[in-house]
């Protein structure tokens, strides 16, 4: 019996020797590695351990990089015979929305398409300060206004700003008093017609209306359907990013496809000096991983996570702060969280279903993602199986993202314009990045794995499984999950299922 016990204690010995030297090896990353002393804390060990010694065949790489096949569906490019703009309008409606980046984009939208009920003219969105990430950044400075304009100027009027003589209408304005321009009753997926009915009146009395709040404001059923063609003429055509978001987005798809060698890093501008001599043609493939897994995701999924009794504490103070401790998910057990996919997939268990999906340890995966719960540590977790990982931090220099540094709408954009030039994208949990994500890539038929929640819980709550059985479960578990079109259901978004409403069969 002492003879096994020193036996497990040197297998243990070595696998934290592999640990180190996969860190050694593979450090350029990320150098933040190097100040990291501990090694990660694997909850999930036996899998981790094989997954770190796996392999993989070339057709087994050659099927998990190969792009999807048409599946007879298209984007739809037809115009309509309704969608013009007329030749007098309503009046001004202006819309204010609050939340991240993707529910923005998609209030954005929705904005678009209520000002063509009102035959109004829309005002360029304003942006409510993120109360997260005290985020100010306009539509300005994340959106081409200039092509949003042109793109729809066939279809719905707008300008950048007010006239004079309606410059008083401003968030500051409506923020000190009730006034009767604004509209503040507006329910969730409000229909054409209540727009019509309640909306129109204050437009025809005052010549402009301010609808806030506005975020999932608009029905996605028993819309006309060049309503919901003009939805999608928004989301896929007209919302571009602003050119430096762009530009830095370009440097670092060019890096990941084209990775500079060891004799390039000489200065703070090798990135850009290798970017600009990069190759016309080819180059290799990479993933998009975006991975949220942030305080406030993790304490209200009230899951455990491997942290003891320090971190379950910590969290459940935490939601007794944010939410009085009113979270529907503290009733139920860890087990059973688990196992009805309720609880976000940490790091190590994201770099596990990559593993057990194909991807090796060679793969160039881009890390997309705002600020990681439990820090380096945890996502040290997922970089020992993918010591390629790559973020923004390690593609580019501090002058080169001076743009956007803690600008979270900023960072995210460019997440997002990587994200839909990847050859694989993957999301960790669902959001509005994933919504909007999924949607888009679903849009141009690329691929997009995603994770079966309620597998993958219970396949981490078996502390037996070998590595073979948990990867034959997650690739029978995935095979109708890499982007295969799903038509939209009633009440569902079509920024997230466009077909049939955004896409036509061929």
């Amino acid at each position: 019996m002492s003879g096994n016990h020193r036996g497990g204690g040197a297998m243990a010995g070595l696998f934290v020797v592999l640990l180190t030297v996969y860190f050694t090896t593979f450090s350029h990353a990320s150098p933040t590695i190097l100040s990291d002393l501990n090694a990660p804390k694997f909850r999930h060990s036996r899998l981790a351990k094989s997954a770190i010694q796996r392999q993989t065949s070339n057709e087994e790489q050659s099927q998990l990089w190969t792009p999807l096949e048409h599946q007879g569906w298209k984007p739809c490019s037809e115009s309509d015979a309704a969608s013009t703009v007329p030749e007098k309008f309503e009046g001004y409606v202006q819309v204010f929305l609050d939340g991240g980046l993707n529910q923005q984009r998609m209030g954005i939208c929705d904005a678009v398409v209520v000002a063509k009920i009102l035959n109004a003219t829309l005002v360029i969105p304003q942006l409510e300060v993120n109360p997260v990430w005290q985020d100010s950044s306009s539509f300005e400075d994340i959106f081409d206004v200039d092509h949003f304009i042109n793109a729809l100027k066939d279809d719905v009027a707008i300008v950048k700003e007010l006239p004079d003589e309606f410059s008083w209408s401003t968030r500051e304005y409506y923020g000190v008093a009730i006034r009767p321009t604004r509209i503040k009753t507006a329910p969730v997926h409000a229909s054409a017609n209540w727009y019509l009915e309640n909306v129109s009146p204050v437009l025809q009395s005052y010549g402009i209306a301010a609808i806030a709040p506005f975020s999932h404001r608009l029905t996605f059923d028993n819309m006309p359907k060049y309503l919901q063609h003009l939805r999608c003429k928004v989301n896929f055509q007209a919302l571009a990013f602003v050119p430096h978001i762009r530009q830095l987005g370009d440097a670092l798809i060019t890096r990941l496809r084209f990775p500079p060698s060891e004799d390039n890093m000489v200065s703070n501008n090798y990135l850009r000096e290798v970017t600009d001599l990069k190759p016309k043609q080819g180059g290799g493939k990479f993933a998009v991983l975006h991975l949220r897994f942030d305080k406030d995701m993790a304490a209200h999924s009230a899951c455990d996570f491997g942290g003891g009794k320090a971190e379950n504490l910590a969290l459940a103070k935490y939601r007794q702060v944010i939410w009085g401790g009113r979270v529907i998910n503290s009733q139920f057990t860890d087990e059973e969280l688990r196992s009805q996919g309720r609880c976000p997939l940490t790091p190590e268990e994201v770099g596990l279903l990559l593993a057990a999906l194909g991807f090796d340890n060679n793969t160039r995966l881009y890390l997309a993602s705002h600020k990681v719960y439990g820090g380096e540590r945890r996502v040290s977790a997922l970089r020992s199986l993918f010591p390629l990982m790559e973020d923004k931090k390690s593609l580019a220099s501090s002058e080169e993202r001076a743009l956007i540094k803690g600008k979270a709408s900023l960072l995210a954009a460019v997440d997002y314009y990587v994200g839909m030039h990847s050859d694989i994208f993957v999301s960790a949990s669902p959001g509005n990045m994933h919504n909007a994500m999924v949607g888009h890539r679903t849009y141009n038929n690329m691929k997009t794995i995603r994770p079966n929640m309620a597998l993958l819980g219970q396949l981490f709550l078996n502390k037996t499984l070998t590595w073979p059985e948990f990867q034959e479960s997650v690739i029978e578990g995935h095979q109708n999950r890499q982007g295969q079109i799903r038509l939209r259901k009633p009440k569902q978004s079509l920024y997230t299922y466009p077909a049939p409403d955004c896409m036509c069969q061929a």
